[in-house]
């Protein structure tokens, strides 16, 4: 049994279940509630409902049952390591690779890859995520981070959490954004119909923050570099639709006529910077956009 221990540092003011499903990485909100059923979770050392409002100053204990033990692969498949030390790794991982195994998609994925090509892994996030701090869709292309180590995977979490880490795309969005740069300030929760998708909400959401600046424009296109102060899930896809420039290729938050057939959202993870957890040294990557990208730049710009 893992216990997570959990203090409430703000005016959060949300049922308890749906924030520890947004606090805890890749855990189900009916999850959480079967947590609760069964008496795995306390607040201030007593039982609560689901239906609990944390407050600022709450200590919350969460047991985790041991995950059961998958058999997990590794896999001889072709990775982009960028950089690789005895504590962390940089991968570029291409555009339609899932980052980690789920139910019913074992093999295949970047982690099945990393357990070939990598010596050493942490563990903190389990048996099917070993060594992923953060993840991207599995359509969008670019650079991760890798931890090789439970104390790099520890420092790793803990700059995203202060929102230090330096995590720079590139994308090309519909329309013509007439602002040379701006900043995206709009909360971001679940959908309240569609359970799959993320939207700009006040209702059960959390502060985020984009930042993008416009590279190119093409009169229907633009090519912008977006810069993430926080990392929500599906974050620059669902702000950039709220402003009425969709991530072109998208095909959840995309227009249903899109000029090009991808295969997916044409975004990439193009920069990634942060501090070394153990010499404690700014370390920062850049990548190149993939041929696809490439190919429908040089069409706009060739037009």
């Amino acid at each position: 049994m893992e216990l997570l221990e959990i203090f409430v540092d703000g005016e959060d003011n949300e049922r308890i279940d749906l924030f520890l499903s947004q606090e805890i990485n890749d855990v189900s909100r009916s999850f959480i509630q079967k947590l609760i059923k069964e008496g795995l979770v306390k607040v201030n050392n007593k039982e609560v409902k689901a239906k609990y409002v944390v407050s600022e100053g709450d200590y919350i204990k969460v047991y985790l049952p041991e995950p059961k033990k998958l058999d997990i692969e590794a896999e001889n498949i072709p990775i982009d390591i960028v950089y690789e030390d005895e504590d962390v790794a940089v991968v570029n991982k291409p555009q339609g690779m899932v980052v980690h195994p789920a139910p019913g998609n074992y093999k295949g994925t970047l982690v099945n890859a990393l357990l070939y090509h990598l010596n050493s892994l942490s563990s903190i996030n389990g048996i099917i995520r070993p060594g992923i701090v953060h993840r991207i869709d599995k359509d969008t292309s670019g650079l991760l981070m890798i931890a090789k180590n439970d104390l790099a995977h520890e420092e790793l979490s803990k700059q995203l959490k202060a929102h230090t880490i330096n995590r720079i795309y590139n994308t090309l969005v519909d329309g013509n954004i007439k602002e040379d740069k701006g900043t995206i300030d709009a909360p971001i929760g679940r959908h309240p119909v569609d359970r799959k998708k993320m939207t700009v909400t006040s209702q059960n959401s959390r502060e985020a923050v984009t930042h993008f600046k416009v590279l190119e424009r093409f009169g229907q296109y633009t090519f912008i570099e977006a810069k993430l102060e926080t990392g929500r899930t599906h974050q620059i896809r669902v702000h950039m639709s709220f402003i009425n420039h969709p991530v072109a290729g998208d095909p959840v938050y995309g227009s249903k006529n899109q000029r090009f057939k991808t295969k997916g959202q044409l975004l990439h993870a193009k920069t990634i910077g942060f501090i070394h957890p153990r010499t404690k040294e700014y370390l920062e990557f850049d990548s190149s956009l993939p041929e696809q990208f490439m190919k429908i730049l040089n069409i706009l710009r060739d037009n």
